[in-house]
């Protein structure tokens, strides 16, 4: 693994929101020294790195589908900051295996032994549109001929065509609360390989999503019956939403309810009572750091690193933030490694379940927020 700098092609820009980056701008806050994508430099990874992280991630997987099962039939929903009322749906939709379609791990990983997991985005993971599409295109005019860890876009193709979902329309829903653009441009995009695969389907905004009282079932705004939907919205926003108690008993969604048990960090302790001392895990729990010395503070439920503390012998950092309330998860600290200045972190995304490509943004302090840019990567000649 290493970092190497090249030219970014001329007219880049249009280039990249020509392919469906069109948010690459406004995702960015205003100010910064470098853009989001960031082509002027790229990581080079070996077949046989890329092949050991290729097992790492689908052991990881493997590893977390064993802990739903475990909290599930252990009912330790509590741990999760689930709503009581929510449980018994949980565990039903767990028991019913309703079709789950991706997620991303976010990993450390310096080249040198296993990747550590960091967590789990495996309700609603975005940066999908630069590792599967972007990228990809960057390569072929970059480095034609060349490699990759990239095989994301006909995954999620052949994952549509194994789905069983009900008749009718698959609607796919975006929250008009996005003001970047990000989250309408992923909606957008698997609605798309949703099509190629030969779904017919629906765009529609989740705040347009009606719900019919009398025959108790979810509308759209033509009144056409939503009896399936691909949701780029959290269950836990869902689960606090008067609907909530709805949707868990109607109409499939994906990300399937279960996954509330993946996307939530409470998983890094639990996983880590499962493996204790395992390669690719950090030790984590919920009562405290206990032994750590350094460690980071997760909130259960926080997004682009909000709310964090990181506790070392040295110092305190923690950065702002309005999440918490639902309970920490303590976990070891290792910084990520350092390249030429930055620090990477590995965003590995799984469809189905298996690993299926590899998308890096970096930054220069130990957490990747939004000032992270995202920059391509190849498999060496």
């Amino acid at each position: 693994m290493r970092r190497e700098h090249g030219t970014p092609r001329d007219g880049w820009e249009k280039t990249i929101e020509s392919q469906g980056l069109a948010y690459h701008r406004a995702a960015h806050p205003s100010g910064l020294s470098r853009p989001y994508w960031d082509e002027s430099v790229h990581y080079i990874f070996s077949m046989d790195e890329v092949e050991a992280l290729e097992e790492q991630v689908e052991e990881l997987h493997g590893m977390c589908l064993r802990a739903v099962e475990h909290v599930v039939s252990a009912g330790r929903f509590a741990d999760f900051a689930i709503p009581a009322w929510a449980w018994e749906e949980v565990a039903r939709s767990w028991e019913r295996r309703d079709p789950h379609v991706y997620a991303r791990f976010d990993l450390r990983y310096d080249g040198t032994g296993p990747a550590k997991l960091l967590e789990y985005n495996a309700d609603t993971p975005t940066s999908l549109v630069e590792s599967s599409v972007v990228q990809w295109f960057w390569l072929q005019d970059v480095h034609p001929g060349g490699d990759q860890w990239n095989s994301v876009h006909e995954r999620l193709i052949d994952r549509w065509r194994t789905l069983s979902l009900p008749p009718g329309p698959t609607h796919f829903a975006f929250t008009n609360m996005d003001e970047t653009g990000e989250e309408a441009m992923t909606v957008a995009y698997l609605q798309e390989t949703a099509e190629q695969a030969g779904l017919q389907t629906m765009a529609i905004a989740m705040e347009d999503i009606g719900w019919d009282a009398l025959n108790r079932r979810f509308m759209d705004v033509e009144g056409r019956m939503i009896r399936s939907a691909f949701k780029l919205y959290p269950w836990e926003w869902m689960l606090a939403d008067e609907f909530g108690r709805h949707a868990v008993r109607h109409a499939t969604w994906i990300e399937p309810l279960w996954k509330t048990l993946l996307s939530n960090k409470a998983l890094l302790a639990i996983l880590w009572e499962l493996y204790p001392d395992h390669p690719s895990l950090l030790p984590a729990y919920l009562d405290g750091p206990r032994e750590l010395t350094s460690y980071i503070a997760k909130p259960l439920l926080g997004r682009e690193g909000a709310s964090m503390r990181i506790v070392t012998p040295e110092e305190t950092q923690e950065t702002p933030g309005t999440y918490g309330q639902e309970g920490y998860v303590f976990q070891g600290f290792e910084a990520l490694p350092v390249f030429e200045g930055q620090r990477p972190v590995l965003g590995a995304w799984v469809v189905a379940d298996e690993a299926a490509g590899l998308g890096i943004r970096e930054t220069t302090g130990y957490i990747t927020d939004d000032t992270s840019s995202f920059v391509p990567h190849r498999i060496a000649d």
